[in-house]
């Protein structure tokens, strides 16, 4: 709901009304007697400021993703690399081997 319309150092300023909590008033108020700034002035900064931290997650977010990776993390298997490379290579054979005479085919790479 716009008000009235003031100027303010070449720049038009419009009156707006919003309804806020309690706390979020004793804040804005704190910030402002700390500040020696009108309250106007601090949700104008506060308001410009808002786009740039926009894109970053909320703390509840963050924590929520955080403790998905922490999880995911813990869930991977503890094997060495040769065990891994090992199964690979058996793996990798046994593909190859599939089809019509797998039994000679197995064997030579069995050979290498």
């Amino acid at each position: 709901m716009v008000k009235y319309v003031i100027k303010l150092a070449d720049r038009i300023m419009k009156k707006v009304t919003f309804t806020v909590d309690d706390e979020t008033v004793a804040a804005i108020r704190r910030a402002a007697a700390r500040e020696q700034r009108p309250q106007s002035a601090i949700v104008r900064d506060a308001i410009a400021a808002y786009p740039s931290a926009a894109h970053r997650l909320a703390p509840a977010e963050r924590d929520r993703l955080l403790q998905i990776l922490r999880d995911y993390a813990g869930a991977l298997p503890k094997r060495s690399t040769a065990a891994v490379d090992r199964e690979l290579r058996e793996l990798r054979a046994s593909r190859r081997a599939a089809g019509r005479h797998r039994a000679a085919r197995l064997a030579r790479l069995e050979r290498r």
